[in-house]
């Protein structure tokens, strides 16, 4: 009797025991489901914060250059090419935004060190160039040093050429700015700085698209934003040691060149011209085909490696009657360049 009473407080402690483990592992999913849905809520909201809601972006087609038109989806080989609006307008919505407001607009300028070879930054590296840049891999060379609000003496990072930055105030020597690239307030020095006139607003871009090699431009009239031209596009390379990459950024044209003279590499000697060149960073500029010959040689329109894979050295290659309209469209220190992947 004892032990048929001992067997029966056994089984029942045991169906306890297993009724609780089962409670417990229904429970606990759904706490854990509940605590992600608030991450995701508060990521949610801090990416609305980021983002200006009022802001919205109307597209729409209207070409000025009507030539050899790519359409927003396009075969290349066995993969599919496109033109990538939803970033195209994440960064018009952007431009947009930062516009609503005055704001005094100026160019960081260094172009083949005209302004001074930028002092080396704190913690600098050398890149597969062999080139002194710092640690977000901006090269010293044509580049403006930017220095923490509390250090005049040793710059931080570097400022690419062509960079359109906020102007926040002056301090001595320096004009202090805010990069469109990351965070911070930074002190440049003023040989480093064009100021641009306070009437200027940005209502002409260009997109060049790294991934997919191809150019779309895009003109505010009112409200809404109107699609001049799409077309294939050859970037800039990554080949030490001569060929660089195109950069990413957001870049203002400062300089025109109806033919842009270049060499061979590694050499003093004039190689040809590339026609129409719109120069908006460092080296890079936005140019027509090149031609290798005398300047005098008639002007290539197109060539069967527009489209295709990066093989510039930093330049953005294009039609040249599309260069050409670029040329006479995008007006110096007006006309935004966006360069993406």
């Amino acid at each position: 009797m004892i032990e048929k009473m001992r067997l029966n407080i056994i089984f029942l402690i045991c169906l306890l025991i297993s009724y609780a483990c089962h409670t417990k592992s229904q429970e606990g999913p759904a706490k854990e489901k509940k605590q992600d849905e608030i991450k995701t809520e508060t990521k949610a909201e801090i990416k609305k914060s980021d983002i200006k809601p009022k802001i919205k972006v109307r597209i729409r087609k209207e070409f000025l250059y009507d030539k050899d038109t790519l359409p927003d989806n396009y075969p290349y080989k066995a993969t599919t090419r496109e033109f990538q609006w939803d970033k195209i307008r994440k960064k018009l919505i952007f431009l947009d935004s930062i516009q609503e407001n005055a704001i005094s607009w100026a160019i960081l300028q260094n172009y083949k060190n005209f302004n001074g070879e930028a002092k080396t930054v704190k913690n600098f590296r050398r890149n597969d160039y062999n080139w002194v840049s710092d640690s977000l891999g901006v090269e010293r060379y044509q580049s403006a040093p930017l220095y923490s609000l509390s250090d005049s003496i040793i710059p931080l990072l570097y400022g690419r050429d062509g960079s359109l930055v906020k102007l926040t105030g002056t301090d001595g020597n320096f004009i202090k700015i805010k990069t469109l690239h990351f965070e911070g307030e930074w002190k440049v020095p003023k040989r480093y700085v064009k100021t641009l006139d306070d009437s200027i607003t940005f209502k002409k871009t260009i997109f060049v698209d790294r991934t997919n090699q191809n150019i779309a431009t895009l003109e505010k009239i009112d409200s809404i934003w109107f699609v001049r031209s799409m077309v294939k596009a050859t970037t800039g390379l990554h080949k030490p040691p001569y060929q660089h990459e195109t950069p990413l950024g957001i870049f203002v044209v400062q300089q025109k060149k109806y033919k842009m003279i270049y060499n061979d590499d590694g050499s003093s000697e004039r190689a040809g011209f590339a026609p129409y060149a719109s120069r908006f960073s460092s080296g890079a500029h936005l140019h027509g085909v090149p031609v290798n010959g005398p300047i005098d040689s008639k002007i290539v329109e197109s060539s069967p490696s527009l489209g295709t894979t990066p093989r510039s050295h930093m330049c953005v290659r294009t039609i040249s009657s599309h260069a050409e309209f670029i040329y006479k469209w995008g007006k110096i220190d007006n006309a935004i360049v966006f360069v993406f992947d």
